[in-house]
């Protein structure tokens, strides 16, 4: 994904004068195509994640459209304050995008995860929050976020991640995207986990149950209008997300459900537990360690149907 954010924002680069690119001293060869074409626009900010937060605001008050690039905890949790004073209170376009989300650092360690970010990010007035599964999606969010008036924040993967097929690809910010219809039950997904809830859609099939895929590339503003149509259409909703199961998006939607009459869907979550994970793995090794495989959300769904 960081590859195509390269491509996407030279290109837009191109239509666009006003757009600069804020570096936190990573992806300097990344950013070599932008460089060439536009050397005068590329910022490497060091390892100084407030600084480059104050100044991409200072940017966007002047009129320019700053994006911020680096690893996503700290493009958010090193920087929080001065999204909040610099970038959200003034409401300002400013674009953060943090690479790496998730667990995809995960042989890192704690301090390179980032499973909290949709959480403290989604609670800041005036932010945009946006977790695109595929490079497809963050091509579309990219254009999208530079179009907005204020404060826009994309989780993205690192690299490698597939692209999944939908049968709906109308982008909109605050509209998810259909990616399989179904009859039973449907699986609710944000992120770079979309290729596995598909699989898991597919072991639900081979066991008689039809899932419906959605991609909820928007977390923030949470689209209403689909949850409701499938809170009142099946009796399991699952959530997946690459993400701690407090405060993503499994947490937000279960803040609109309290918000409502009773309803026909029961709501399940899958993410990673409210811990810190000490051990140092794969990705692969810390989603199966959280449940975050297609065999377990299979399983957990199809036991969730059959107590309907």
């Amino acid at each position: 994904m960081r590859n195509a954010f390269a491509d996407e924002a030279t290109k837009l680069s191109a239509e666009d004068s006003r757009i600069v690119l804020l570096s936190g001293d990573i992806g300097n060869r990344l950013f070599d195509k932008f460089k060439g074409q536009n050397g005068r626009r590329f910022f490497n900010c060091g390892v100084a994640e407030a600084n480059m937060m104050g100044v991409a605001a200072g940017m966007a008050l002047s009129g320019l459209r700053p994006i911020i690039y680096t690893i996503t905890p700290f493009t958010t949790t090193r920087c929080y304050e001065q999204i909040r004073v610099d970038a959200c209170y003034q409401n300002v376009p400013v674009t953060i995008v943090g690479t790496g989300s998730g667990l995809s650092y995960a042989d890192l360690g704690p301090t390179h995860h980032s499973c909290e970010d949709l959480a403290i990010m989604r609670v800041l007035p005036n932010m945009t929050v946006l977790a695109p599964a595929d490079e497809v999606e963050l091509r579309q969010c990219l254009r999208a976020a530079l179009q907005q008036e204020g404060p826009v924040y994309i989780r993205i993967g690192k690299k490698g991640e597939a692209v999944t097929p939908k049968k709906d690809d109308h982008f909109e910010i605050g509209r998810s995207i259909t990616v399989k219809e179904g009859s039973d039950v449907c699986l609710v997904s944000t992120g770079i986990l979309l290729p596995i809830v598909v699989k898991a859609s597919e072991i639900l099939s081979s066991q008689g149950v039809n899932a419906r895929v959605e991609s909820f590339h928007t977390v923030k503003p949470l689209d209403e209008k689909t949850i409701m149509n499938v809170f009142t259409d099946y009796p399991v909703v699952a959530v997946v997300e690459e993400h701690n199961k407090i405060g993503g998006l499994a947490g937000s939607i279960a803040e609109w459900l309290a918000r409502q009459a009773p309803m026909k869907g029961r709501l399940i979550s899958f993410g990673t537990d409210d811990e810190f994970m000490h051990e140092v793995g794969s990705q692969s090794y810390a989603r199966k360690k959280y449940g975050l495989t297609e065999e377990n959300i299979a399983h957990q769904v199809l036991a969730a149907y059959k107590h309907t």
